[in-house]
């Protein structure tokens, strides 16, 4: 089964003094569809750096990344904005909701952006209930638990109906039970969709559900050695 989302040979680094410290160094991973892959690693270790160049919301200084069969290293940035958009769903540690529209509208924006506008409201709805928050879809962030408002932000993230999934550490910021939640909820969505789907998290309840379980370290991704778990 060929990869949905191929990061080859990608190498990144950040200012360290005079010097630099580099966080990947010519790493290479493939998310194929209805699988769930986890990249563990320490703080710093470069996990959402990773995340947002398999994204398309950074380019690589070297390496490629090729998105259902195509290279975006030589792409403008309004192809790979518009790539992004259509191909690819993220979800954040915080749901980063807007924090004056109500559940739905946040949804009915993606249609709008993407010019997705036919019938946007009930797919949004439906999705929202089908997320079990259909219920909670007229509310703010403000008045929504943190459960819900990830769930919205899974909502949000898959209303373009993406190829793709990109989860930055979405399950830290909730209780063991509700990162539970979340993370069965995820899972539940990848077989569902035939998602390939990427979460780099310091979390352990993601684990219980890869496919692929991966450690970043010293700019380079393996196998977990038992100690290095978390």
């Amino acid at each position: 089964m060929s990869a949905v989302l191929a990061v080859r040979a990608v190498r990144a680094a950040v200012r360290d003094g005079e010097g630099e410290r580099v966080l990947l160094d010519g790493v290479d991973l493939d998310l194929r569809a209805g699988q769930i892959t986890v990249v563990t690693g320490r703080s710093g270790s470069g996990k959402s750096t990773l995340l947002s160049i398999a994204g398309l919301l950074r380019r690589p200084p070297a390496g490629e990344v090729v998105l259902n069969g195509q290279p975006t290293a030589g792409l403008s940035e309004r192809k790979r904005a518009r790539l992004r958009g259509e191909q690819v769903g993220i979800v954040y540690q915080n749901a980063n909701l807007i924090p004056n529209l109500t559940a739905l509208e946040q949804l009915e924006l993606v249609g709008h952006v993407l010019n997705r506008r036919r019938g946007i409201t009930a797919r949004a709805r439906r999705l929202l209930e089908d997320l079990g928050v259909g219920g909670r879809a007229d509310a703010l962030p403000g008045q929504l638990s943190g459960g819900e408002r990830q769930r919205v932000g899974i909502a949000r993230a898959l209303i373009a109906e993406p190829t793709v999934l990109l989860a930055d550490e979405p399950t830290a910021a909730l209780d063991p039970g509700l990162a539970e939640q979340v993370s069965a909820l995820i899972a539940e969505q990848t077989l569902e969709r035939g998602l390939a789907v990427l979460i780099v998290t310091h979390d352990s309840a993601p684990l219980a559900h890869a496919a692929v379980h991966l450690h970043l370290a010293d700019g380079r991704l393996s196998a977990p050695m038992p100690e290095a778990a978390q």
